[in-house]
């Protein structure tokens, strides 16, 4: 027998998916445990809810839905067709919730839980594994989502909701983030190794006003700060390539194709000599980052607590 439309519905199809979602979702459960025992007064017993509750629950949810879920015959009840056309939707989409409240659990647990930390290309190579080399002789099992990318495009994810934490420069003001300085970090004009600069050990900014530039692509903190030092210097530089990691600039200088301003390098780079700048100073600071008002899992706040602790020694 095809089931009954009921003209009392309180849900139109025209009715908005998310308005659906609200009414139908605190019942899915009740319903699933109703159409598994087929009996209100044994159902409510094992959910531990009243009858009255539940019996009224199921009238609700059959009422915005505009359809019978269930065919009653005294204390017992059986699904229609339509139930149980419903009932596997239902039981897919409370296997999918139970997998997601697993997973949340198990990323905030202290001891196994996840960090989703972001940090400057620059870092990668020395800085971060050290960091999370020392961080896990105490936490040995947290795991961790790295994400490496420019200063401004982390932010955006940490903004998203995709980052707990990372580590940039320059170190951001803004209000609806905290941001803490670590530490700073010297910076080098690098220049090809037979270059005329190449045998000095220090040089002015200015002094390579005429000089070719290679830098990062805008959007990444190091090309802000050279297109800064530069103006400081007097000069605009002139820019013949762009690019996205600092080895590879290193090799475009390396290879006599212009010079960059660039932290120092975790291996050192032949072909290339990096000179002190003297004028104006050189140097970036590096600080870690979190959104204002986010509440912390046990790992991140274990996580930003360590990072906390390496002020001034965050690169050594």
């Amino acid at each position: 027998m095809m089931h009954q439309q009921r003209s009392s519905a309180r849900m139109s199809p025209s009715s908005d998916t998310e308005d659906i979602v609200m009414l139908l979702a605190p019942r899915l459960a009740h319903f699933a445990g109703v159409a598994r025992t087929e009996h209100v007064t044994r159902a409510a017993q094992e959910m531990n809810v009243p009858q009255s509750t539940l019996s009224r629950a199921m009238v609700r949810l059959e009422a915005d839905l505009g359809v019978d879920l269930f065919a009653r015959h005294g204390r017992t009840v059986s699904l229609t067709p339509a139930g149980r056309t419903f009932l596997t939707s239902v039981e897919r989409a409370l296997a999918e919730m139970e997998r997601a409240a697993d997973e949340v659990r198990a990323d905030a647990d202290p001891a196994t839980g996840k960090v989703a930390f972001g940090f400057l290309h620059t870092m990668g190579a020395e800085t971060v594994p050290g960091l999370l080399q020392a961080f896990r002789a105490d936490h040995p099992r947290v795991r961790f989502s790295l994400v490496q990318d420019a200063g401004e495009a982390m932010l955006e994810r940490l903004r998203a909701g995709e980052l707990d934490l990372c580590l940039t420069s320059p170190v951001p003001d803004a209000p609806d983030l905290v941001a803490r300085r670590l530490d700073e970090q010297k910076l080098r004009l690098v220049v090809p190794a037979d270059h005329r600069l190449a045998a000095r050990r220090r040089v002015r900014l200015a002094e390579a006003a005429e000089e070719t530039f290679v830098t990062l692509e805008p959007g990444y903190g190091m090309r802000r700060i050279t297109d800064h030092l530069c103006r400081e210097a007097g000069f605009k530089p002139r820019i013949a390539f762009e690019g996205e990691e600092a080895e590879t600039l290193r090799g475009l200088v390396a290879a006599g194709l212009g010079v960059a301003l660039l932290p120092p390098p975790a291996v050192p780079r032949p072909g290339v000599v990096e000179l002190t700048v003297t004028a104006p100073r050189a140097a970036r600071e590096i600080g870690v980052a979190w959104l204002t008002g986010h509440p912390d899992t046990p790992p991140v706040a274990a996580f930003k607590k360590f990072l906390l602790s390496r002020k001034g020694s965050l690169l050594t």
